[in-house]
């Protein structure tokens, strides 16, 4: 089966809201084994010019982006080809971000695994007051069978 993922190109999910919490903060540390004290501690953080603990750089993995209507990806044949971030402002505790994805490009090639077709996307996290804070692209490999 062949999936038109072309046709999707320019579409977007719509913004879901998303609270950044101090727990999940530490947790996605400690996960980490990240011991800086931006991700800990609260009177640290402040103390270096935040408003409170600060989220490591890829916490934004666990934000709900939404999903582009109609458009899904197939559960087999995905290899993560690629992923860059580029932050704006720093995500603190206490802020409310509203998350959006959109593919942005479809490439083909055929390679030793045959077709592949190489889907880039990117995540935007935009504050309560419009403004970019974050924007993630990553590139999705999908080998048909």
């Amino acid at each position: 089966m062949t999936i038109d993922f072309a046709a999707f190109v320019g579409q977007a999910s719509s913004p879901i809201r998303n609270e950044v919490e101090k727990g999940a903060i530490r947790r996605f540390a400690q996960a980490l084994g990240d011991t800086n004290p931006l991700y800990w501690n609260e009177d640290y953080a402040r103390s270096m010019g935040y408003k409170s603990v600060v989220a490591p750089p890829t916490f934004s993995r666990t934000f709900d982006y939404g999903t582009i209507a109609d458009f899904a990806l197939p559960q087999e044949g995905l290899i993560h080809g690629d992923q860059s971030f580029t932050y704006y402002a720093p995500i603190v505790a206490g802020d409310v971000l509203y998350c959006s994805t959109q593919l942005l490009q479809v490439k083909e090639r055929k390679g030793r695994l045959g077709r592949m077709v190489f889907l880039v996307l990117e995540q935007s996290v935009k504050d309560e007051q419009g403004n970019l804070r974050l924007q993630e692209q990553t590139t999705v490999i999908y080998t048909a069978p």
